[in-house]
């Protein structure tokens, strides 16, 4: 099994930045594809940014340019760094571990709050 804690969520003005830590228990972090989802109030769950066991990056076409999502085998740690932060990023994040034959891993999650 694998265990996700997120981190770094928090109040930011419009404009601001925040990175997300995302730590993951177990040693076959490596294998695994990352992602980023988020939800806000009244809306469904989301994809914000995936990184694969490769390296390979996508993201959702509303923080392109905004959102960096990288990982850190050596400390089972993926990130989100994330600039110009908009009121419409309030959401609260979570962190997703996944690979084929083995079940979708979730945190509990971390609440970012963009209001001035």
């Amino acid at each position: 099994q694998v265990q996700l804690v997120e981190s770094g969520g928090g109040l930011v003005q419009p404009g601001g930045s925040l990175r997300l830590s995302c730590a993951a228990s177990g040693r076959t972090f490596s294998s695994y594809a990352m992602g980023w989802y988020r939800q806000a109030p009244g809306k469904e769950r989301e994809l914000v940014a995936a990184i694969t066991e490769g390296g390979s990056t996508n993201y959702a076409d509303s923080v392109k340019g905004r959102f960096t999502i990288s990982r850190d085998n050596a400390k089972n740690t993926v990130y989100l760094q994330m600039i110009n932060l908009k009121p419409e990023d309030t959401a609260v994040y979570y962190c997703q571990a996944t690979r084929p034959y083995d079940m979708n891993y979730w945190g509990k999650g971390t609440l970012v709050t963009v209001s001035s």
